[in-house]
């Protein structure tokens, strides 16, 4: 895959309802993938209930899948002409809307660099190792939070209640069973992430291991 430079033009003429230019710069990315990269965060984000999931397909959308993610508005090796980029940065009816949170600068720059380099719906490489050697919550457990559940679980409005933004509201769920089980998929309890795949092994393994290490604020 090529490095590329992405600059975002972002800010808004108010008077004219456009936008101009000024520059904001991300670090560059390499080996995005879309199953394991792009995908989870539409899935996260965006197929909230009464959203664009495969039963609701609010507008017409559902970008739970590959397919239905390029049929939303993908122009493959232009991600500033592509629909879904615009409305993930544009400052007026941006998605996800309100009370969700706008996608992290890192999560935009992911999907923009997927589409840059094609939309492709590749197989990614098959990371055989799984350290689970000195994991912490915010360096192991939170980023894997963040990529397939936070969409769903933070903000004012959280899915079920259940916030998994912050610590004491993931040692909630660590402490009555909820957030393993449900990873799992244990028969009792609700099958996460919702409208998604289950998480690997080797993050389920990662979750666990923090979890049986006391789920320290680490």
């Amino acid at each position: 895959m090529n490095t590329k430079r992405l600059y975002w033009w972002l800010i808004p003429l108010f008077g004219l309802g456009a936008l101009t230019c000024t520059r904001e710069y991300i670090d560059d990315l390499q080996g995005v993938c879309f199953e394991r990269d792009v995908l989870p965060i539409f899935q996260s984000n965006c197929t909230q209930s009464g959203c664009h999931n495969s039963q609701d397909r609010e507008s017409g959308y559902d970008l739970s899948s590959y397919n239905g993610i390029m049929a939303g508005g993908i122009t493959p090796g232009n991600y500033k002409a592509s629909k879904i980029y615009k409305v993930l940065v544009t400052p007026f009816g941006r998605m996800p809307q309100s009370p969700f949170s706008r996608l992290t600068d890192e999560q935009i720059t992911t999907i923009a660099v997927w589409i840059e380099d094609g939309a492709l719906n590749e197989v990614c490489p098959i990371d055989t190792s799984c350290n689970v050697t000195g994991v912490s919550f915010s360096g192991s457990v939170r980023p894997i939070l963040q990529l397939y559940c936070n969409g769903c679980h933070s903000g004012s409005n959280p899915e079920g209640g259940i916030n998994y933004s912050t610590y004491n509201g993931v040692k909630a769920n660590v402490d009555n069973g909820s957030l393993l089980g449900s990873i799992q998929h244990l028969s009792a309890y609700v099958a996460m992430p919702k409208n998604a795949n289950k998480l690997s092994p080797c993050n389920i393994n990662i979750i666990k291991a923090w979890i049986d290490s006391g789920a320290p604020n680490n």
